[in-house]
């Protein structure tokens, strides 16, 4: 198993990506600086913690990462001829940066652990059957507004699983999944997440209703539905 022995000195991987704890993210990795992280943390076995950017570009210069992050565990190693690498990872803790070094070609953090709080609390078991109903509708709304079929096999009833799995599920811009992933408490993570859900919904409904009108001919007469 893989873990964080030492949080002060964990690497960083700065990208236009918001990891959520059990969630999947392969990667490519092409650029030596990552390339030699992930040697790294292959050999030492450790995780390297996955940032989102606030400032600067992913590839090339030096990116400013948002302070609360995911650790990602390397599940997978896929090497190419030309020193290219594809990874499998997936996201574990939570954690909050106290400071960022620029020592090395990539980026090293001082981190804490942070996990979510508050993942048993009545309050966060009270909101857990409203939840999934509301992660159903959206999912049946954004499967009909997209065209294809989305599916969950299973809907969780733990809190905290519940909460992380709606995180990951929003189609939302990647502001708004960094400000889920820094909520401190179940609870609080549930609620942002009910607001976004709401407006979503009405959303994806308005969406639908303007297709229909379109395919029957509503704003042009002419334009089908995509």
């Amino acid at each position: 198993m893989t873990v964080v022995d030492n949080w002060g000195n964990l690497p960083l991987f700065p990208l236009n990506t918001v990891l959520f704890p059990g969630m999947l993210l392969p990667l490519r990795i092409f650029e030596e600086r990552y390339k030699r992280m992930i040697d790294l943390c292959l050999e030492e076995k450790q995780p390297f913690g996955v940032v989102l950017i606030r400032e600067g570009e992913e590839v090339g210069g030096s990116a400013v990462p948002y302070e609360v992050g995911t650790t990602a565990t390397i599940q997978g190693v896929s090497r190419q001829d030309d020193g290219k690498m594809s990874i499998v990872t997936v996201g574990k803790d939570r954690f909050r940066l106290r400071k960022v070094h620029r020592d090395l070609p990539y980026l090293v953090g001082e981190a804490e652990p942070w996990p979510l709080r508050e993942a048993v609390s009545q309050q966060a078991w009270e909101q857990v059957e409203p939840m999934r109903v509301l992660l159903h509708q959206y999912l049946q709304l954004l499967s009909q507004a997209q065209g294809h079929k989305i599916e969950i096999e299973e809907i969780p009833d733990d809190p905290a699983t519940l909460a992380l799995l709606v995180a990951v599920a929003l189609q939302v811009p990647l502001a708004q999944k960094q400000s889920l992933l820094s909520q401190p408490t179940v609870p609080q993570m549930f609620l942002a997440e009910r607001a976004i859900l709401h407006r979503e919904e009405r959303l994806l409904q308005y969406m639908i209703d303007t297709q229909e009108e379109q395919w029957e001919g509503g704003f042009s007469g002419y334009l089908a539905k995509n």
